[in-house]
């Protein structure tokens, strides 16, 4: 899809309905210690990052990467440790600096509902990861209402922002009868490199992206079956926080899933496949250079559930369940020509890396009577990893530290399996229509990953292409690791109002306590260190992956308050969250990428045709840092956006918004390091990464 000036004059002057992106909504009636939010209000969300549509979330934040590449964090959380599945595919990043992370795969276009559940997560939806689950799905397929009846329907949508100039479009369309449904949607995002409040480029931070997905679905006695094909290009990605960028990133997958409703209960089955050709290297005059670094991952996988009805009016419901994930790579670095370091053989970085995961759960939920609602689970995965034999660029003197790096990782076994446990015990207590008590605790395990065990290179450039922590170190893996088990307890009390028709409530208040007791939390430990840039006055770490216990624990509080409604102003009502989270490794010293007390605060108002919003997000002062990995200490700031959409009627709907009103200038405390800013001046100390100065955001949304 070409981007015509005529479409960025129409992005500037209009703003695009949110309504499509991210209405939390959950798939099941779980008793979980569930973070979600009520329906939000339709303003325009300026981004093309999916893993940005949950920011109202309570515990929730994100750690900077490239413009559609952020990583999650829950609870102090992130990356890996969590469980992303993208209409109940799982996804791994084919890359040593997670730049096409899960949740990259799946733009905001293309999501119709999310599902976030922090901590203690049901064993059905959540294997291998320690704290908490993300889901993002597709909205529902579509069908004509009557026999002989054809639905067609579509849309547009365009966007942009001012802070780098983005400019976003995506159409789609719908073509169904009453059993058959065919529906496309394609989007295609661009930016440059976004302005500091200070007025200074954050260099290399502009990306392209293209997505496309095709959806056909029949239905019909008490079945389904949905099959979703698709395709990702994105032909650059800059990572102002990484020592390298993205030149390259073409995925493929298919998605089959079938639903069937039986006197029994419910069948569940999910097959998928994906397909990725990532490249890392240098595409812009802002950070030059010339090192090429490919990988090639493939993941495949398979679910199978049934959901049997236990008693009277299924007041329980029994979940016996057996899934599948099996991931490829390939890592390997191709020579440069010319150069005596980089050459002159392929550097092979991870050689036929293999994990494949095989779990069996079982778990049951019982309405013990009008108040009470228990769940309890156990899961059983076997975890199974391997890879090849290895070897450096060339066996000179310049690459004699990994020659001998390789030579000691080839000599050992590379095979490991684990066999993990995990369980779930959560119970509900509705004591009247005002109140209810969630509580729980759960035991969670995950495997190291690919790049965890199986990175061998000792040498400083080497190990510097193994960070997705953005902090400017660099690391190499331990085939020795052990996997990290999670036990938490965590507990929810929510006061609120009755739910409407619509399934919104006119007030609420909850509080959730966490506390998680890791054993061999994957950590790193230093082994040397070195100056990035061959700059004196910047310092970085060698860090080697070692497992030590560690704990985290923090308060999430979510709330809305009515304030006034009115035939003059419509409804007018208090809305936000407030967190804080802190983790400790148990042998002393903090986790990295731990989030500051923070608030986010906004008054809502909705009158008419009109949805308006007012926002403050306070963050303090971060000065709980990872010395280990030479963790900035981060300013405490305060940002003001605005936000207002306008419906003219069913089909369209104008928006625009400011971000960062005042133009605050700011350290973002989960950005890690400006390595892009210190490549182009190659003086001073490594600095935080800024975050984003102000911005105009517009768009139009329109369907027909």
């Amino acid at each position: 899809m070409k981007i015509t000036p005529c479409a960025c004059a129409v992005a500037l002057a209009f703003s695009a309905s949110g309504s499509v992106l991210a209405e939390s909504q959950e798939a099941e009636r779980l008793p979980t210690i569930t973070v979600r939010s009520d329906k939000p209000v339709e303003t325009i969300r300026s981004t093309s990052d999916s893993a940005l549509l949950l920011t109202e979330q309570p515990g929730y934040a994100t750690a900077a990467g490239g413009g559609v590449s952020a990583l999650p964090v829950l609870n102090g959380f992130a990356a890996d440790r969590l469980k992303i599945r993208l209409d109940g595919m799982e996804v791994t990043a084919a890359c040593g600096n997670q730049m096409n992370a899960p949740m990259s795969y799946m733009p905001p276009s293309q999501v119709g509902y999310t599902r976030v559940i922090a901590g203690i997560t049901p064993v059905s939806i959540g294997g291998d990861s320690i704290g908490g689950t993300i889901e993002l799905s597709s909205p529902v397929p579509q069908f004509a209402d009557e026999p002989g009846k054809l639905l067609s329907k579509g849309g547009f949508s365009v966007s942009a922002r001012s802070v780098n100039s983005e400019v976003s479009a995506s159409v789609n369309a719908t073509v169904a009868s009453q059993n058959l449904s065919v529906g496309y949607v394609g989007s295609k995002s661009r930016a440059e490199s976004y302005t500091a409040g200070n007025g200074e480029k954050v260099l290399s931070s502009l990306y392209e992206s293209n997505n496309h997905a095709l959806t056909m679905a029949a239905r019909g006695d008490g079945q389904q079956i949905v099959l979703k094909v698709g395709q990702q290009y994105i032909p650059y990605q800059g990572f102002p926080n990484e020592y390298m960028d993205m030149t390259g990133n073409r995925s493929t997958f298919a998605n089959l899933g079938y639903d069937r409703r039986f006197d029994w209960g419910k069948l569940y089955a999910k097959l998928y496949w994906q397909r990725t050709e990532h490249e890392m290297g240098f595409f812009t005059a802002e950070r030059t250079g010339t090192m090429p670094m490919d990988t090639r991952g493939r993941d495949m996988g398979y679910t199978v559930r049934g959901d049997i009805n236990l008693g009277q009016d299924a007041a329980g419901v029994l979940r016996l369940g057996n899934e599948y994930h099996s991931f490829r790579l390939n890592d390997y670095w191709p020579p440069v020509a010319g150069s005596m370091m980089m050459g002159p053989r392929t550097y092979i970085n991870i050689n036929d890396g293999t994990r494949d995961r095989f779990a069996l759960f079982a778990e049951w939920e019982q309405k013990l009577d009008a108040r009470w609602t228990t769940l309890l689970g156990v899961r059983d995965e076997w975890v199974k990893t391997d890879a090849g034999n290895v070897q450096s660029y060339g066996t000179g003197m310049m690459n004699m530290t990994d020659s001998a790096a390789a030579a000691a990782f080839n000599g050992r076994d590379h095979a490991k399996t684990d066999n993990n446990i995990d369980l779930t015990a959560l119970a509900r207590f509705e004591a009247d229509a005002g109140k209810s008590f969630e509580f729980g605790y759960a035991r969670k395990t995950r495997s190291p990953n690919l790049y965890e065990r199986y990175t061998w290179g000792r040498g400083t450039m080497a190990m510097t292409m193994t960070n997705w922590f953005g902090d400017g170190n660099g690391y190499v893996g331990n085939i020795d690791l052990k996997p990290e088990v999670a036990n938490t307890i965590s507990g929810t009390a929510d006061w609120h109002s009755e739910e409407s028709d619509s399934g919104e409530r006119r007030w609420f208040f909850k509080v959730t306590p966490y506390f998680s007791y890791v054993q061999n939390y994957i950590d790193a430990d230093v082994i040397g260190s070195f100056h990035p840039y061959n700059v004196s006055a910047a310092t970085g770490a060698l860090l080697q992956f070692a497992n030590h216990d560690a704990r985290l624990y923090g308060i999430n509080a979510s709330w809305k308050w009515p304030l006034l409604r009115s035939s003059g102003l419509g409804d007018i009502a208090f809305t936000g969250k407030a967190g804080i989270t802190r983790g400790q490794r148990v042998d002393g010293g903090n986790l990295y990428h731990m989030m500051p007390f923070n608030v986010l605060g906004a008054l809502e108002q909705k009158w008419g045709p009109w949805s308006n919003r007012a926002e403050l997000n306070y963050v303090a002062r971060k000065t709980l840092v990872d010395a280990n990995r030479l963790e900035p200490v981060t300013a405490s700031y305060t940002v003001v956006n605005l936000k207002s959409s306008y419906r003219f009627n069913q089909s369209i709907t104008v928006s625009a918004g400011v971000s960062n009103l005042f133009n605050r200038n700011y350290a973002d405390p989960l950005g890690g390091a400006y390595l892009s800013g210190l490549a182009s001046t190659k003086t001073g100390s490594l600095q935080a990464l800024p975050g984003y100065g102000r911005s105009l955001d517009v768009g139009l949304n329109v369907s027909f």
